[in-house]
């Protein structure tokens, strides 16, 4: 099961990228990229190891800052929710499910009885969108590593995010709990019309879920279907980072 075959062309943009430079500590990792990331699709992020896919979500997500250029989003109130990889949550996380994805909500609420009680139900019903509603109530250190990773997902979906941002989320993961987590994102993204961005560590992966894919490599970025990514693997850097400056 793949992506639809709608041309990228025919989707507005929910983020738009001109002439974005990042990078750190005086070095550019990406210079002078300008793209548009249409909305409701599903674009896996591909490239070698170190070429920038992680970088560019950390400045979508807004934890680093631009070091050149400008991003805009088609909404002002566009929420991203943020999908970490499993193995980077402490696997002997004491409390239950269900109450780490209420998490993503204490920072607006608290502990509020009265914002508990319809939160808790937002919760459950993202759980239950993953399938995971039967252990609501089990702690997260009894968990699978695919039923972890789809517990990390539903407290994105809680916070009400309309894009999610996935950094190589099944890497650490079995071959069918990889199929089951991309199955999980592509219904996402079919039923619920979800922006899907996924960091993807191989080729092989992006294969399996989309005809197109985001192409991140020398400093570069740029949507290209996965037969054009397959060739493109040795392009050399644009040196010059026109439109990148270290003092601005």
């Amino acid at each position: 099961m793949k992506t639809t075959d709608i041309p990228i062309s025919d989707h507005k943009p929910a983020i738009s990228l001109r002439h974005v430079c990042l990078g750190y500590e005086g070095e550019w990792v990406l210079h002078n990229v300008t793209l548009d990331i249409p909305d409701g699709v599903f674009l896996p992020l591909v490239g070698p190891n170190g070429g920038g896919k992680t970088t560019l979500l950390r400045a979508l997500l807004g934890l680093m800052p631009l070091g050149g250029g400008e991003m805009l989003f088609a909404c002002r109130d566009t929420r991203l929710g943020y999908v970490p990889q499993q193995k980077t949550v402490d696997p002997l996380f004491p409390i239950p499910i269900l109450d780490m994805v209420m998490m993503v909500f204490y920072r607006d609420w608290g502990w509020l009885r009265f914002a508990r009680r319809a939160r808790r139900a937002q919760a459950l019903a993202a759980l239950a969108t993953v399938g995971l509603e039967g252990v609501a109530h089990k702690n997260y250190r009894e968990l699978s590593g695919g039923m972890k990773q789809k517990a990390l997902i539903a407290r994105a979906l809680a916070s009400g995010a309309d894009i999610l941002v996935l950094d190589e989320p099944t890497s650490e993961l079995d071959a069918p709990s990889e199929r089951d987590i991309v199955a999980q994102l592509l219904r996402l993204n079919q039923e619920q019309g979800k922006t899907i961005l996924i960091a993807c560590h191989g080729m092989q992966l992006a294969l399996s879920m989309a005809e197109r894919v985001c192409l991140v490599e020398h400093g570069r970025a740029a949507i290209v279907n996965v037969s054009e990514a397959q060739r493109y693997t040795n392009i050399e850097p644009d040196i010059s980072a026109a439109g990148c400056s270290h003092d601005g």
